[in-house]
C-alpha cells in the first residue's frame, strides 16, 4: 500500500485540477503569467496526480497557497503586445482587456475571447499588422467591433452583428493597421444544439 506523504501527497481530484486551472487563467488575465507559461502550467495541472503537484503551479501567485487571502483585483494594462510568427495566441477566460493592443503576427492565428473577459475600459484600440493568419474575436452582448479603418490587401473581414442589438455597449473594439493574406472574423460564441 502506498503511503501519502502529508496533504501534498494526497491524490488530486478533477475539482482540484479545475480550481487550479481557473486560478491560472485568472492570473494570466491579470498579466501575472505569459501565454506560454499559462499553457505549460495548465498542461501540468491537467496531468497532476497529487495535491503537491498542483500547489507548485500556483505557489508564486497571490492566494496560490489557498490561505484565504483575497485575490488581487484585476488590473488591465494600458498596452498589451502580441508578437509572433508561425504560432497561435489566445486570450480567453477571465483576462483583463487593456486600453490598447499591438498585434504583429505572421502566418499565425490570434484569438481574443471576450465571453468572460474583465472589461475596465469602454474602448479597445487594436493596431494590427498581420500577414497570413486570422484575428478572431469572440464577442458577447455589448461588445461592438469596428474594422472600417483596417487596410486590407488580399484578405477579408467578417464582422457579425451582435445577437442582441439592444444590449448596451460595454466595449467598442476599433481595429486599424494592415492585413495581408489573412482575415479578421468577429462573431458571438458558437451555439451548440440543445442550448
Amino acid at each position: 500500500m502506498v503511503q501519502a506523504d502529508g496533504p501534498s501527497g494526497l491524490r488530486a481530484s478533477h475539482a482540484d485540477r479545475d480550481r487550479v486551472v481557473e486560478a491560472l487563467a485568472g492570473a494570466a488575465g491579470e498579466g501575472r503569467l505569459t501565454a506560454e507559461e499559462l499553457d505549460e502550467r495548465v498542461a501540468a495541472a491537467l496531468s497532476a496526480r497529487t495535491l503537491g503537484e498542483l500547489e507548485v503551479l500556483t505557489a508564486d501567485l497571490p492566494d496560490g497557497t489557498g490561505g484565504g487571502r483575497a485575490a488581487a483585483p484585476v488590473v488591465a494594462k494600458d498596452v498589451l503586445r502580441i508578437e509572433q510568427g508561425y504560432a497561435s495566441a489566445t486570450r480567453a477566460g477571465r483576462w483583463a482587456v487593456p486600453r490598447r493592443m499591438e498585434i504583429e503576427s505572421s502566418f499565425g492565428d490570434v484569438t481574443l475571447d471576450f465571453s468572460d473577459a474583465v472589461i475596465t475600459h469602454d474602448t479597445l484600440g487594436i493596431e494590427l499588422n498581420m500577414c497570413g493568419g486570422t484575428l478572431r474575436l469572440i464577442t458577447r452582448p455589448g461588445v461592438l467591433v469596428d474594422a472600417d479603418s483596417l487596410v486590407i490587401g488580399c484578405g477579408r473581414t467578417k464582422v457579425r452583428s451582435p445577437r442582441d442589438p439592444e444590449a448596451p455597449a460595454v466595449l467598442r473594439v476599433e481595429i486599424q493597421g494592415q492585413l495581408s493574406m489573412g482575415k479578421v472574423e468577429a462573431r458571438p460564441p458558437r451555439r451548440w444544439f440543445g442550448k
